[in-house]
């Protein structure tokens, strides 16, 4: 009696572990099969260019690829980290297993806005994975650059646009320059040739202390001086002359389209009078009058005579 309990117990217990064994033989491989999620994501260009001149778009791109390297479909969120710039991008999107997706980044700038070098970060996150929430934390990260380029604007003003100088006189003729780019910029200064030529040729004498200047990227504007005397001798007559100021970018020039503004003023000189001449026609006024007075003289003379003699010869 006692040996079949034992027997009986020890079929149980056998029973017992040959389930246990199928259980976890049948569990095993329903384990491993659970999907693990992975993501990728590479973007070009890493440095993303944005104009800012008047005109532009001020505007970049750049063009991300999102790698799925697992069988398994996901969906995926896009998160666009900025520097204060304002960006479009997907919010999320579903990749099949063993597929990419490329996607579009844009970033835009303020308008005018100061050259400089901000940060931008790309990543994605792993949400679903056949539809359920992944057993693992998947994301990747891209980070770019980006640049706010450089442009040039000038203007020019003339303090006198109009001056009237005499003879043989020496002037400052002062000039402000703006520089309404976004950066500092060496601004080449001048007067243009073929208006320096003919001014020279009529006797001026022009002297520029200054032919390259520094100016900052701000409303104030930078006054320039060009040295100038007018000609020794003038002659007879007035004359106009035309002075053409200008400044010109040294950023623009070096990178392919250079940017000039001129701004032209008048030049007044008055000619010579000699004190000689100038007495010609008083003269000729007082002669004038002389005469006109000595001629009623002699004509109230001849009628005091004839009065004289008809009192001394009364028949007649």
């Amino acid at each position: 009696m006692i040996g079949e309990t034992v027997s009986m117990f020890k079929r149980a217990s056998f029973l017992l572990a040959l389930y246990m064994i199928s259980m976890l033989s049948v569990a095993a491989p329903a384990a491993a099969q659970i999907p693990t999620a992975a993501i990728s994501v590479t973007c070009a260009p890493i440095n993303i260019n944005v104009e800012v001149k008047p005109g532009s778009t001020y505007s970049g791109f750049t063009t991300c690829t999102a790698n799925n390297p697992t069988s398994y479909q996901e969906k995926i969120s896009i998160i666009v980290t900025s520097d204060n710039l304002a960006t479009a991008s997907p919010g999320d999107m579903y990749i099949g297993g063993g597929q990419e997706v490329d996607f579009q980044i844009s970033v835009r700038a303020t308008p005018y806005m100061a050259m400089q070098s901000r940060t931008l970060s790309v990543s994605a996150t792993v949400q679903e994975i056949q539809g359920v929430q992944p057993a693992n934390s998947a994301s990747s990260q891209n980070n770019m650059i980006v640049n706010i380029l450089q442009y040039s604007l000038v203007q020019v003003e003339a303090v006198e646009p109009f001056v009237q100088l005499m003879p043989k006189t020496d002037k400052n003729f002062e000039f402000k320059v703006y520089n309404l780019g976004n950066q500092k910029d060496f601004m080449k200064v001048g007067v243009t040739e073929s208006y320096r030529v003919e001014l020279e040729e009529a006797g001026f004498t022009i002297n520029l202390p200054s032919v390259k200047v520094q100016i900052d990227a701000i409303p104030t504007p930078t006054n320039v001086r060009v040295q100038a005397r007018t000609p020794k001798t003038q002659g007879w007559s007035d004359k106009y002359h035309v002075l053409d100021f200008y400044a010109e970018s040294e950023f623009a020039c070096n990178n392919g389209g250079c940017i000039r503004e001129s701004q032209m003023i008048t030049v007044y000189v008055r000619g010579i009078y000699l004190p000689g001449f100038e007495l010609v026609p008083a003269l000729s006024m007082v002669a004038l009058a002389a005469a006109v007075a000595g001629r009623r003289f002699l004509s109230d003379d001849d009628e005091d005579f004839e009065e004289e003699w008809r009192e001394a010869a009364p028949g007649i």
